[in-house]
């Protein structure tokens, strides 16, 4: 097995589906279908899900909400998701924890990285929730401080693309996909893979980013066997 301990970050929005709202009760089950042929791998998963398809904090600013305010309720949408994940994974016979940015005692544990670490341990998938528990910062740069905290070996960023491209692919027929691509490429080419937060925290602690299709069933454990799909950024 080529990585033991993996953060995957996935997007709100991609919980939609085909809907134009909220959760896509199909989209949320083939991605934990997906998710429990990697735990029963015995691969420690840790997930950040944003929350777009409820609400984001930047968007909400530019319809006249305090900024502040707004990437609260954004963290919120996100604890919302997490609850969703959480109840289709333990559908599935799946062991999980939620530990959340944002301290809500019924629902989730405060995040703590000994105590990340011991849930993975001990087989747990782990739902990290509500950012960083902070306004002004995206769920990607959250998904990278988690895994720099909890040791993952790799942050996995499930799309709806198959890596990444020197253009939008799905607007520019001529984009060309990269296999591998550095850091400082993703800097010069301006490549909108995550915030520049997140790919400088990746670089500063050596934490390899691979960008995939998580729509295709399947992908997420031909990529944890090692096989060459989307694109390694490191």
């Amino acid at each position: 097995m080529k990585y033991k301990r993996i953060l995957l970050k996935l997007s709100g929005e991609a919980l939609m589906g085909e809907q134009q709202y909220g959760i896509d009760p199909k989209r949320l089950e083939d991605y934990v279908s997906d998710i429990k042929l990697v735990v029963d791998k015995r691969v420690q998963v840790a997930i950040v899900i944003g929350g777009g398809n409820i609400f984001r904090g930047i968007q909400g600013a530019a319809n006249g909400f305090d900024r502040v305010q707004g990437d609260y309720m954004g963290m919120l949408a996100t604890i919302i998701n997490s609850m969703a994940l959480q109840s289709e994974l333990e559908k599935h016979g799946i062991k999980t924890k939620i530990l959340s940015g944002l301290a809500i005692d019924r629902i989730a544990e405060s995040m703590c990285r000994s105590k990340a670490i011991e849930y993975l341990e001990s087989g747990k998938v782990l739902i990290i929730a509500g950012g960083t528990g902070n306004p002004f910062f995206t769920t990607d740069t959250a998904a990278v401080l988690r895994a720099v905290e909890i040791k993952a070996d790799l942050v996995i960023k499930g799309t709806r693309v198959d890596g990444v491209y020197t253009a939008d692919p799905e607007k520019d027929p001529q984009a060309k996909k990269y296999k591998t691509i550095s850091f400082d490429e993703v800097y010069e080419n301006n490549l909108n893979i995550m915030d520049m937060t997140a790919i400088t925290m990746c670089k500063e602690n050596n934490l390899p980013i691979l960008v995939f299709n998580m729509n295709i069933q399947g992908n997420l454990l031909r990529l944890i066997d090692g096989e060459e799909i989307g694109t390694l950024v490191s």
